[in-house]
C-alpha cells in the first residue's frame, strides 16, 4: 500500500513552513517546492517527455526531461536525482540553474502554485521511461522547440511554457 505522498509547503523565500498532502496542495493552490529538470544530449537536444495519460493533472502534454517534489530531508538536487532515475532511468551531474514561482490554474480545477528548482545536464545514453509516468519522449532542438511553441501551445505543460519563455537562455547557455 502506498503511503500519502506529502509536498513541503514554502513561503515566497523558499522558507519550509509545513507539509500538506499533495492532492489537497495542488486542490487549494498552496504554494509548495518542486522540483524540474532539463537533459540535453551533447549535440544540445533537449530531452522532452510526454506525460503518461493517467497523470492526475496535464495528461497526455509534452513537457521538460521530468519534475518532482522534493521529500522532507531531500534537497532539491537529490530529488532531482532520485526523479531523473525513477521517470526516465538516467543519471548525469545535474546543475542548478534557477529558481522561479509560477501559479496556473489546470483544466481540472487543480492549481499549481510552486517554487520550482531548475537543474540542468547532459547524458547522452538511452532513456528507459517508466510507463506510468511518460507516454513518450523525443530529443528536440531549439528551433524546433521554437516553431512548436509558436504553432502548438496547447501540447505543452504551464509549467514547461512559462520556464521556457521567462528562462530561454538560462537553459540553453554554454
Amino acid at each position: 500500500m502506498q503511503q500519502t505522498e506529502l509536498v513541503i509547503l514554502v513561503d515566497d523565500q523558499d522558507n519550509e513552513i509545513g507539509t500538506m498532502e499533495k492532492l489537497q496542495a495542488h486542490r487549494e493552490g498552496k504554494l509548495h517546492r518542486a522540483v524540474s529538470v532539463f537533459i540535453f544530449n551533447s549535440k544540445k537536444e533537449l530531452l522532452l517527455q510526454k506525460r503518461a495519460k493517467g497523470k492526475y493533472h496535464s495528461p497526455g502534454l509534452w513537457t521538460n526531461t521530468c519534475c518532482t517534489h522534493p521529500r522532507q530531508g531531500e534537497t532539491a538536487k537529490q530529488a532531482a536525482q532520485r526523479r531523473l532515475g525513477e521517470e526516465m532511468g538516467l543519471s548525469c551531474p545535474l546543475h542548478r540553474a534557477f529558481t522561479f514561482v509560477y501559479n496556473e490554474r489546470m483544466s481540472n480545477d487543480l492549481i499549481e502554485h510552486e517554487f520550482d528548482h531548475v537543474f540542468t545536464g547532459i547524458a547522452d545514453g538511452k532513456p528507459t521511461p517508466e510507463a506510468s509516468e511518460v507516454e513518450e519522449f523525443r530529443y528536440v532542438t531549439v528551433d524546433m522547440l521554437d516553431k512548436e511553441l509558436q504553432t502548438n501551445p496547447e501540447r505543452f505543460t504551464e509549467w514547461f511554457k512559462i520556464c521556457y519563455d521567462k528562462y530561454f537562455f538560462e537553459l540553453f547557455k554554454g
